[in-house]
């Protein structure tokens, strides 16, 4: 029989003392899953361009397909850069049947000068191009910082007053276990501590949300903006900014905690004592360096710390910190973007997935070790708040990994395989992106490998796919060509072979 998975949360593992509370992210089958019809509905339904979909030739569903924006169309005095390229640039987009294109809203750009005051004319004029072509929007609420990462060919900071309030109390951010403070967003401790000026962050977070709503009603409201995807962390992402490149982390570093401002450590220290022992509440001091591997630490190698009682302990601890920091913010866009869908995207964090300890994703925040799912506990959290969830890396193919890079037990594929399923499970629309720069038809076809699995018995889907990035490479006659063929065939469209 059919059946589907629900979350666990109710308590911890047995080998805890049976006072703890701390979730336990497990999953267990329960009942009947919808029928295939109802699933493929609820996907389709997401999308205003799905819904507007014309006959498909081979009865495949339709993904609506947005094209990330450059990540400096907007500079730092808030003005459009190059409009007239843009338009052109757009122009073909749109002659490629392209739904929408996605812009990140930059915190650091809007409110750069002081408190409430916000600048959004050069977005105005950015939003009514889009509009006049007929395109879909996209917006990113970027409450991080840009530049230091792969990809980043700009440097947008977070918003200067933010930073003045950072030269005083530097516990504001995320700081790894040699004291270096990591300016890309602020720490999840101060969440609800006043230090910005009398405000919180994630009251700041929450007028800027709704300063943004009140500004472009016009394009909510003629659904211009189909969607507003929501930073919750470095790169916009939900992890913690665990493999800084900036700070020398090189591909595949197993990355560091990030949890060394005194608001974390605080937050470990008093989860301990509540769990009846204060000497748990430090953070781990066999982790390794940014580039170590596992098997050169304590903690992740195999039978190391991360397994046992207080191993156990600090990853649910830190693991939870996340979840509950998307939880909150993801509450706050909820209720400013009423009426429009939000979502939220999740790092594909697939090196090191091949082995006991997945300890990269342990230092960004994904307790993904046997009974523990923490994908299970993320998506669990965004169906709470009716948001979608958008997962990166879907281009790429678990043998190149091998091949390149064997001794990094990377498994893209099976990465992506666990967290789309876990989101399917719950029924929350799943939306997808290339980790990379992708002009080949090897990857374009891996993307739509995973945006329609064949033979799905249950008719599961992406609900659309955002292009990274818009670029005068992706417009290049050859690759243009075979992105054009990709968006057909994402809509659902025969077409004939390229030779």
């Amino acid at each position: 029989m059919a059946c589907s998975y629900r979350i666990d949360s109710t308590c911890a593992s047995t080998q805890f003392p049976a006072s703890t509370q701390f979730p336990r992210f497990s999953l267990r089958r329960d009942g009947p899953m919808d029928s295939p019809l109802r699933m493929f509905a609820a996907n389709r339904a997401y999308s205003d361009a799905a819904d507007s979909a014309p006959e498909l030739d081979d009865k495949t569903p339709y993904i609506p397909i947005y094209v990330m924006l450059p990540l400096g169309i907007i500079n730092m005095e808030g003005e459009l850069v190059d409009a007239d390229n843009l338009f052109n640039q757009l122009k073909m987009l749109k002659s490629c049947n392209v739904d929408g294109v996605m812009v990140d809203c930059w915190w650091g750009i809007v409110e750069r000068r002081a408190p409430k005051e916000y600048n959004w004319s050069g977005y105005k004029k950015l939003f009514d191009i889009v509009r006049d072509l007929g395109l879909k929007l996209q917006v990113v609420m970027s409450f991080h910082e840009c530049g230091g990462n792969v990809g980043d060919d700009v440097h947008i900071p977070i918003p200067q007053w933010v930073q003045e309030i950072g030269y005083e109390n530097p516990d504001i951010y995320f700081t790894d276990k040699e004291g270096r403070r990591n300016h890309e967003c602020l720490s999840w401790g101060i969440d609800e501590e006043m230090v910005l000026n009398g405000r919180t962050p994630l009251e700041v977070y929450s007028d800027y949300m709704r300063s943004f709503r009140l500004e472009f009603d016009d394009f909510f409201a003629r659904r211009v903006i189909s969607e507003i995807e929501i930073g919750l962390g470095p790169c916009g992402e939900l992890r913690y900014p665990s493999y800084p490149a900036k700070f020398g982390w090189e591909y595949p570093g197993i990355g560091g905690f990030q949890c060394y401002d005194k608001y974390l450590i605080k937050s470990l220290q008093e989860a301990a004592e509540a769990w009846g022992n204060s000497a748990c509440g430090k953070a781990p001091e066999n982790a390794g360096s940014y580039n170590s591997t596992p098997q050169e630490t304590g903690f992740f190698c195999d039978f190391g710390e991360y397994n046992g009682f207080y191993g156990r302990f600090f990853l649910l601890w830190y693991s939870q910190v996340l979840i509950d920091h998307g939880d909150r913010v993801l509450g706050l866009a909820a209720l400013a973007f009423k009426g429009t869908p939000i979502a939220a995207k999740i790092s594909g964090i697939h090196w090191w997935y091949n082995t006991k300890s997945h300890a990269a994703e342990l230092t960004a925040g994904f307790y993904n070790i046997g009974s523990f799912n923490c994908y299970a506990a993320i998506v669990s959290m965004l169906k709470k708040h009716e948001a979608a969830l958008n997962f990166t890396c879907l281009e790429l193919r678990t043998v190149d990994q091998e091949q390149e890079f064997p001794k990094a037990l990377s498994d893209p594929e099976g990465l992506v395989w666990e967290v789309l399923n876990a989101a399917w499970e719950v029924k929350i629309p799943v939306a997808g992106e290339n980790a990379l720069p992708c002009y080949y038809r090897e990857g374009y076809d891996k993307i739509l490998q995973i945006a329609k699995p064949m033979n799905d018995p249950f008719g599961r889907h992406l609900c659309a796919f955002t292009y990274l990035r818009l670029s005068p490479t992706l417009l290049e006659k050859h690759n243009f060509i075979e992105f054009e063929r990709f968006v057909q065939k994402m809509h659902g469209k025969v077409i004939p072979p390229i030779n």
